[in-house]
């Protein structure tokens, strides 16, 4: 199973306050086990929202809503993308990781979608085209 783990922002990082030498040097650490064991796959910190957009979409219609946005507590400032063998595995890895902030932090953590999770309707034909715009997307990495 895949997963996402969100890390919330906080008014900090919206403020563009970049982590401290030793948060950088105990998420490296961190990183670094979950590297070993095979769980992290990609992990990336984020800008502030102040940097970003959003395109809403309203039927045909689009919206471009520049950042940045309020509510500090629904903006994400970084992910990894893990492997585990279930949520509570993902979860005891989660309570492992340094404070990512140093201050008050959350993790969110989603499952990710599966070939198999849609069923029949993710034909042979979008299973092909899916792992074919899979393997392009890695070669250009």
């Amino acid at each position: 199973m895949r997963f996402m783990v969100i890390v919330k922002a906080s008014p900090e990082t919206e403020a563009g306050v970049l982590p401290s030498e030793q948060v950088l040097a105990e998420m490296g650490k961190y990183n670094e086990q979950l590297v070993k064991a095979g769980i992290m796959l990609a992990g990336e910190g984020l800008h502030a929202s102040s940097k970003g957009a959003r395109v809403k979409f309203s039927g045909p219609k689009r919206t471009v809503i520049d950042g940045p946005f309020a509510e500090s507590k629904e903006l994400i400032a970084g992910f990894w993308i893990w492997r585990a063998k279930s949520l509570a595995e993902a979860i005891e890895w989660a309570k492992r990781c340094p404070n990512p902030t140093g201050e008050e932090s959350e993790l969110e953590i989603r499952q990710i979608f599966e070939a198999e999770d849609f069923g029949e309707a993710f034909t042979p034909e979008l299973r092909e085209q899916e792992e074919r715009l899979r393997a392009q997307a890695q070669q250009q990495q």
